[in-house]
């Protein structure tokens, strides 16, 4: 295996030109970089510099492994100075923004823990269903569900995989019944809200190369994602709402998914922000952070069972 220093030495006597000179800098004797030079020949198999009592220059085997040794070189400086990085604490104030539902009863818990791991970080949370404006509102970054409407918006994906499930609470399967189709949905109360003023009543749904959908009714809507939610917990009827949203219900018993055949419409979840110059280290923890977070949760999703 190559060694570190030896490569090291390599670049140093290319560059000036003199293998004393380089032991000089590398403060080792001329006798030590003597023997490493001729090991690191040994070990290539080639010869790399052609010797004289009064020069020294690189052969072409010399000059073409060169450039290898300074991208190696410099590939590892780089990895050392991102892992000192992500080993320095972070502070300053992060703004950001989030869906209301995910917000409170998925993200919430998960800054705190991402706190604790950085006490100097100091966060601004903005909750609510309609996009944010990014360019106006005093926020760094927002997780949304979907790709943005704006082409211009930085998105980058914290959740590809998620989908929306639908779901009841075991009270009102207890006094209802289970549907066992797409078309039964239609018997049922169907507790819909409002996203960026428009309803979402038309609910699809994919088995294989099959699919399914239906325009529902029911006897509540709101313009808060969390208020169906908690509808539903309560027994009021069933939602149809992301499986980030929906798991902790799930695992807890208080909602059981319906029709499992049937996988939900894709709903992706995304960090947007308005420039790239917005992704600071603060932001790429995060994202990282939430990322894994997200996995944790996908990976015991229906869909995967």
């Amino acid at each position: 295996m190559l060694r570190l220093d030896d490569l090291q030495l390599l670049v140093r006597t290319a560059d000036l030109g003199s293998l004393s000179a380089a032991a000089r800098l590398l403060d080792i004797s001329p006798a030590v970089a003597s023997a490493a030079l001729k090991r690191l020949e040994q070990q290539l198999q080639a010869r790399l510099f052609a010797r004289s009592t009064r020069s020294l220059r690189l052969t072409p085997e010399g000059e073409l492994f060169l450039e290898h040794a300074r991208l190696a070189l410099q590939n590892l400086e780089d990895g050392r100075q991102r892992l000192a990085g992500s080993q320095a604490g972070i502070g300053g104030l992060l703004q950001l923004s989030a869906p209301s539902d995910f917000g409170r009863n998925t993200l919430l818990p998960w800054l705190d823990e991402f706190q604790r791991g950085h006490p100097q970080l100091r966060v601004r949370l903005l909750l609510g269903d309609r996009v944010s404006d990014l360019f106006r509102e005093p926020v760094d970054i927002a997780l949304r569900y979907g790709a943005p409407e704006d082409s211009s918006l930085v998105a980058l994906p914290l959740a590809a995989d998620n989908r929306r499930v639908l779901c009841a609470s075991p009270d009102y399967l207890a006094r209802h019944g289970e549907p066992q189709t797409v078309e039964q949905l239609a018997g049922h109360n169907c507790l819909r809200y409002m996203l960026g003023g428009r309803l979402h009543e038309h609910w699809r749904f994919q088995s294989g190369k099959r699919e399914q959908s239906l325009t529902v009714a029911g006897d509540r809507v709101s313009d808060d994602a969390d208020v169906a939610r908690r509808w539903a917990v309560a027994g009021a009827g069933l939602v149809y709402k992301s499986w980030l949203d929906l798991a902790g219900d799930v695992q807890a018993g208080r909602l059981k998914v319906l029709l499992p055949q049937w996988r939900g419409e894709a709903t992706p979840l995304n960090l947007i922000c308005a420039h790239r110059a917005q992704l600071s280290k603060p932001v790429h923890l995060l994202r990282e952070f939430v990322q894994a977070r997200c996995a944790e949760l996908l990976a015991q999703a229906p869909w995967h069972g």
